[in-house]
């Protein structure tokens, strides 16, 4: 299953590379229409939200083939064939349709996918397959950046191919995955997936957070203070370092291959090791707390090699934190047997919502500190540190 995971993971990725790499080419102008009109961090948010609601649908789904292949097969087909329609689209609004059809097929895909985990994947054996899962990015986007450079001649093909190569990825995985046919009597199915519950995600206790609440709030946090590094390092290079315009590509690239591959060592130790000692929560607060160290050693910074220490640190801490992470959630979601889709898709919601939140609260760090962008990596650590302090309440999980 772990082989499974890792071969649909990084074809998936890839077809995301692709999207990301052409945004610059041919989506430019297109983006730049959308900021202005509805806002790109709305956007993102709405098309993050597409996964919930599949997700509950997933859940409930009954049908011969399974409750997850329907979802993964028609998603992906349905993605593949948004992706034709922006490599061929005549109008900015065309391309607008086929790119927020991509957003939602995949995300349908995203929500059936994860769910597969605490479906099918041995509660010991989840580190594992997490870790592996976290190598996943970092191949498919680089790998998605080489198909583009070498198809970006053919504005269709750079569309499609990526993307026919996460399609096969994710039709491997329906092929072989045992979803077993879902016909039960209606006084057996699920109780209904609360659609409206979902838009409040905290508030799935009355009285208290639950621990599925408090490991949300932590991935916010966390992964807030690793989109500040993402966002705003060419702009430390310019301002703190004092580095050349011209140079900052090529660094930024350097750093970025080294934070790479410091996520993929140490995504897949973490896993085993997680796996081997039966612990989650001591592993994800040691890479909250890792990368809260990282982002505190470039703030410090006062040359490109100890910038590149500290970008190392914090991709050991966010390859630590992603290795095992997915494998908390699983052990703490409300109703992992009726439910794990719709509550996975809630989860997805921490990957977009920090690219909302790191833009709208930079600006403000850097009118208090007058244009300093050392205080905003102080305060991006102290964002991930506090990712750590919200997974401590946890009370299900070790």
């Amino acid at each position: 299953m772990a082989s499974h995971f890792r071969g649909t993971g990084a074809a998936t990725n890839a077809s995301s590379g692709s999207r990301d790499g052409l945004g610059r080419i041919r989506c430019a102008i297109c983006f730049c229409i959308c900021r202005s009109v509805v806002g790109a961090s709305d956007a993102g948010d709405r098309h993050s939200r597409a996964a919930y609601p599949a997700g509950a649908l997933s859940d409930r789904t009954t049908s011969r083939f399974g409750r997850r292949r329907p979802w993964l097969v028609g998603g992906a087909l349905c993605g593949l064939a948004a992706l034709a329609l922006i490599g061929r689209a005549p109008t900015i609004n065309m391309l607008l349709l086929g790119w927020c059809i991509v957003q939602l097929a995949f995300n349908a895909v995203l929500a059936a996918m994860v769910a597969i985990l605490p479906d099918q994947v041995p509660a010991t054996q989840r580190g594992t397959v997490v870790g592996v899962l976290g190598v996943c990015m970092p191949i498919g986007q680089i790998g998605g950046t080489f198909l583009v450079q070498h198809l970006s001649a053919n504005m269709t093909m750079a569309f499609v191919i990526p993307g026919a190569v996460g399609t096969a990825g994710v039709l491997l995985l329906a092929f072989v995955l045992r979803d077993a046919p879902t016909r039960r009597p209606s006084a057996e199915r699920p109780p209904k997936a609360s659609f409206a519950g979902t838009r409040q995600p905290l508030a799935c206790v009355p009285h208290r957070l639950s621990d599925f609440s408090w490991v949300w709030l932590s991935r916010v946090f966390v992964i807030t203070g690793s989109a500040f590094l993402t966002a705003y390092q060419p702009y430390f290079l310019l301002a703190e370092l004092r580095v050349g315009a011209l140079e900052v590509p090529g660094l930024i690239f350097r750093s970025t291959l080294v934070q790479a591959i410091m996520v993929v060592v140490s995504s897949v130790i973490a896993g085993r090791l997680s796996d081997h000692t039966g612990r989650r929560k001591a592993f994800v607060v040691a890479g909250s707390v890792i990368q809260g160290l990282g982002l505190w050693l470039i703030a410090a910074a006062n040359s490109y090699p100890a910038f590149l220490l500290g970008v190392a640190a914090t991709g050991i801490g966010h390859g630590t934190y992603e290795g095992v992470d997915l494998a908390l959630v699983t052990e703490v979601l409300p109703d992992r047997h009726h439910h794990a889709a719709k509550d996975l898709g809630i989860l997805n919601i921490t990957n977009t919502l920090p690219q909302v939140i790191a833009p709208l609260a930079a600006p403000a760090i850097l009118v208090v500190s007058r244009g300093d962008f050392t205080l905003l990596f102080v305060v991006a650590g102290c964002v991930a540190m506090l990712g750590a302090a919200f997974l401590l309440p946890l009370k299900s999980a070790r």
